[in-house]
């Protein structure tokens, strides 16, 4: 059973990213700021470095929620993610090399472990312990 729920705590984390990606895009296509889905080359840079900036805020909260809800050993947990977000990044990367500029899907996958452990440092923390005392 503890199986299930710290698979649960990644899978939460998971959700966490995707589902607020997708609606932040979707609103943001909606509202005219960002071109349709189906034409990614009329992403300005500026587009992308405000798609950069609100997705590393995402990986940071999904490694937040992902530390909030394990029942154990929560930097474990933190880290499968951190390893799925890097995996999913790489997957961005050989799949839209050639949609965007190529610093932004290199950026995702090398940004997602770093970030998604800071979130993962923010929700292990405790309030009266010190960052020291959180698992390296």
């Amino acid at each position: 059973m503890l199986l299930v729920k710290k698979t649960g705590a990644v899978i939460a984390g998971f959700l966490t990213v995707v589902i607020l990606s997708v609606a932040t895009d979707a609103a943001l296509e909606a509202a005219g700021v960002f071109p349709p889905s189906s034409e990614p080359g009329l992403y300005a840079r500026h587009l992308l470095l405000l798609a950069f900036a609100y997705r590393s805020l995402y990986a940071v909260a999904g490694g937040f929620v992902t530390a909030k809800v394990s029942p154990a050993t929560p930097g474990r947990q933190v880290m499968m993610l951190g390893i799925l977000g890097t995996l999913g990044g790489i997957g961005g990367v050989i799949y839209g090399w050639d949609l965007s500029e190529h610093w932004y899907p290199v950026a995702l996958a090398v940004t997602a472990y770093p970030l998604t452990w800071f979130g993962g440092t923010l929700g292990m923390k405790r309030p009266g312990t010190a960052a020291s005392d959180l698992p390296a």
